[in-house]
C-alpha cells in the first residue's frame, strides 16, 4: 500500500497583505510623532497668544494718604493707548481688613498716560488704597 501524503497549499505570497510587527511599529511611531508635533504646535500657539496679548489700560497707585476718617487721597497713574478711555476701580480697607470704600474713577481718552490725585470717600478710616484693575470703555 502506498501512503499518500497530503499537502496543504500555502497562501500566495503578498496576496493578503500581512504586515510584519516591525512595519506596524513604524506606523505607530509615525502617527505618534505627527500627533506630538500637532500638540506642540497648538500648545505653542495658545501660549504665545496668551503672552503676547496686550492690555490696553494698566494702572498703579504709587502713593496714598488717609486725610480724614472719611477720605483717602491717592495718586492714580495710568498708561494706555492714545485715544483709549476707561475706568479704574480703587478700594480702601480699614486696619482690620474690612472694605471701607470703593469707587470707579474715569480715565479720559486724551494722551497715552493719565496721572491724577483723586479722593476716595470711605465709611471709616482707610489704611490702604488698592487698585483692583482698569478696563477700557466699551
Amino acid at each position: 500500500m502506498a501512503s499518500r501524503t497530503r499537502t496543504t497549499p500555502g497562501l500566495p505570497e503578498g496576496r493578503y497583505s500581512r504586515r510584519t510587527d516591525q512595519e506596524a511599529d513604524r506606523r505607530l511611531r509615525v502617527a505618534a510623532v505627527v500627533c506630538g508635533v500637532l500638540f506642540l504646535g497648538l500648545f505653542g500657539w495658545l501660549g504665545g497668544s496668551y503672552l503676547l496679548r496686550e492690555t490696553t489700560i494698566n494702572g498703579t497707585v504709587p502713593t496714598f494718604e488717609a486725610v480724614s476718617d472719611s477720605e483717602v487721597q491717592l495718586q492714580l497713574s495710568v498708561s494706555k493707548g492714545d485715544g483709549v478711555a476707561g475706568v479704574c476701580t480703587v478700594r480702601s480697607r480699614a486696619a482690620d481688613g474690612t472694605v471701607v470704600g470703593q469707587h470707579d474713577f474715569p480715565v479720559p481718552a486724551e494722551d497715552d498716560s493719565y496721572t491724577a490725585v483723586v479722593t476716595l470717600r470711605t465709611t471709616a478710616r482707610g489704611t490702604t488704597a488698592e487698585l483692583l484693575g482698569c478696563t477700557p470703555a466699551k
